[in-house]
């Protein structure tokens, strides 16, 4: 009972010490374990398939009348299912794109607000744009006729990373 449940406390251990130092033995070997900790051999992985085991395995001999196989062997297979939980979510997570960093290009086709007029002619006024969720002002300009302040526009073109073209929405 007491080696099934140093197993589990050992898994759980190693979780943490995963998750507090992530990275840490990879940059210690500096690259010669590239890949090796990526998948299967992850620390969470192994972390999973430790503890489950460990638990199980206690679970199993301290509930039954079954002996220390029976246990290593259920502990067995419930460690692996945890491992490939683990590593199936772990997959599933670093696929999730949902968090990438908004860019530029992604203006195109907004909607802003005109806080500064815009002068024709190609000279530069400023416009208000949500660009992730934040308010951010932009430099602007216009192909068509000038834009007075509180016009709403919509952006055409990003020239640069601080200044947008605009056109008048027309309702």
């Amino acid at each position: 009972m007491g080696l099934f449940l140093g197993l589990g406390i050992a898994g759980i251990v190693l979780l943490v010490c995963s998750l507090v130092f992530d990275g840490v033995l990879e940059g210690i070997f500096d690259g010669a374990l590239d890949g090796l900790f990526d998948g299967w051999l992850s620390l969470p992985v192994i972390a999973g398939f430790v503890s489950m085991l460990g638990f199980t395995g206690a679970i199993v001999l301290g509930s039954t009348g079954l002996g220390p196989g029976a246990a290593t062997t259920a502990g067995v297979l419930a460690g692996t299912g945890a491992g490939w939980a683990t590593y199936r979510l772990g997959r599933a997570l670093l696929r999730d794109r949902s968090g990438d960093a908004p860019r530029q290009g992604d203006l195109v086709g907004s909607a802003g607000t005109v806080v500064t007029a815009i002068p024709a002619g190609g000279r530069y006024g400023e416009v208000l744009l949500s660009l992730g969720g934040q308010p951010v002002k932009y430099a602007a300009a216009t192909e068509g006729d000038a834009l007075p302040r509180g016009a709403e526009v919509w952006v055409t073109a990003v020239p640069s990373s601080t200044s947008v073209t605009v056109r008048a929405v027309e309702r």
